[in-house]
């Protein structure tokens, strides 16, 4: 999969483009329905170059503050996040789950892109 691309403040990440100034992410040209908080943490983590980005550094940069203990609203919006993307551009995975880590963005290969691969 190709990495990310920034023209002007636009990110492209294959099928995926983030207007973070518009508040608008666009899937293979069709917008996604995204909650203030899932667009926050969409170009958050489009923003980290494939890095893994800590859950707190994620809660600090979209709501604002510090990340209580026992907090699972990351995880919430993560999951949500992932469903849209998903559902969206369901041959590529975008949202990786680094357990005890954090949280890293970069294109792969779906598994259902994997399963359709390899049908005869």
């Amino acid at each position: 999969m190709e990495a990310a691309h920034r023209h002007g403040d636009v990110i492209r990440i294959g099928e995926l483009q983030i207007h973070p100034e518009e508040g608008l992410a666009l899937a293979a040209g069709t917008a996604l329905g995204l909650s203030v908080r899932e667009f926050g943490l969409l170009v958050a983590l489009a923003r980290s170059d494939g890095r893994i980005v800590r859950r707190e550094d994620l809660y600090r940069a979209v709501w604002g503050g510090a990340l209580r203990d026992g907090d699972r609203s990351i995880d919430v919006y993560i999951h949500k996040l992932r469903v849209k993307l998903e559902d969206a551009l369901p041959d590529t995975r975008f949202i990786h789950t680094h357990v005890g880590f954090g949280y890293r963005f970069w294109p792969e290969p779906s598994r259902a892109f994997h399963i359709r691969a390899t049908r005869w």
